[in-house]
């Protein structure tokens, strides 16, 4: 079983996982945080692998500028136009935090969008935050799913924008799809929290895997369906990917998933975990297959 964490930086710690294929390797961009100087601040790491089993750490997207000064994390990620783009949030900020997009031809050097930050929320409905960035091409255009929070601060849900499949992702471009939250908690298990929303498209549906309940109480992953892309149903009242049970490396959550389509069409899901209340992070993998249009694990 895979189980991926850096200890590069004072803790094992690796959130928040997002997977490319490119150039015949897999990249793995995922949260860190550095805590060698008394701290927390949350920074993006970077890892590659030839296998998707053994992951090798290569270098870290560290913050950049005022914009960033009090960290960055939750990267989603996607291969358009022979480059990576990621579409991560600034972390600190609360309802001040925001998403932005940056774009490199080699997998480890970055360049930011000058029109970061790209997204907010927009509307009453919500404070304004947006975080947890997942992208995903649907009918010619690209989606942008994100969390944020009530006006209250309390909950958290999911809301959509999208913009034309150009290369760019200018903040000029993107136009929000909602105007009320695309998927809120409802369920027992979800608490006050829906977050993570890990997209793909397939049958000409979006599924969109995500994490219910806040971190640790715990969170595990559930999945709904749109035959919109803005619209969605849940699959199941219960969820897709449980936390372990005692004594399991996930006994604390198993969260915050990605869903990866490689060259082969196979589907994993990656996503988060610990046992020890988030004193530490790992990160792992699930093979998922579907009948009759539904997915499951493999």
């Amino acid at each position: 079983m895979m189980l991926f964490t850096d200890s590069s930086k004072g803790a094992s710690i690796a959130k928040d996982p997002a997977v490319v294929r490119f150039r015949n390797e897999y990249f793995m961009y995922y949260s860190n945080c550095d805590r060698t100087k008394g701290g927390s601040v949350w920074g993006i790491g970077i890892a590659h692998s030839s296998d998707m089993a053994e992951w090798k750490k290569i270098q870290d997207l560290e913050p950049e500028g005022d914009m960033e000064a009090s960290g960055i994390c939750a990267p989603g990620a996607m291969v358009y136009d022979g480059k990576i783009h990621l579409f991560y949030q600034t972390y600190g900020g609360f309802e001040e935090d925001a998403i932005c997009h940056a774009y490199s031809s080699d997998g480890i050097h970055f360049k930011r969008n000058k029109t970061n930050p790209i997204l907010r929320a927009e509307g009453s409905w919500n404070n304004g935050r947006a975080i947890d960035a997942d992208v995903n091409i649907y009918r010619n255009e690209l989606y942008l799913y994100f969390a944020t929070r009530d006006p209250e601060g309390k909950i958290q849900m999911q809301g959509v924008s999208k913009c034309p499949l150009d290369g760019k992702f200018n903040r000029g471009s993107w136009k929000q799809c909602c105007t009320e939250s695309i998927l809120s908690p409802e369920l027992d298990w979800e608490q006050q929290c829906i977050e993570a929303a890990a997209t793909m498209t397939r049958f000409d549906k979006v599924y969109m895997f995500y994490a219910g309940a806040y971190n640790n109480c715990p969170q595990q992953i559930g999945v709904a369906v749109s035959n919109d892309g803005i619209h969605f149903k849940r699959l199941s009242y219960e969820p897709f990917l449980k936390n372990g049970g005692p004594g399991s490396w996930n006994e604390s959550e198993s969260g915050h998933p990605f869903v990866f389509v490689d060259d082969d069409d196979k589907v994993y899901l990656f996503y988060q975990g610990n046992k020890d209340d988030g004193k530490s992070w790992y990160l792992s993998k699930v093979e998922l297959d579907f009948s009759n249009e539904e997915p499951y694990i493999k």
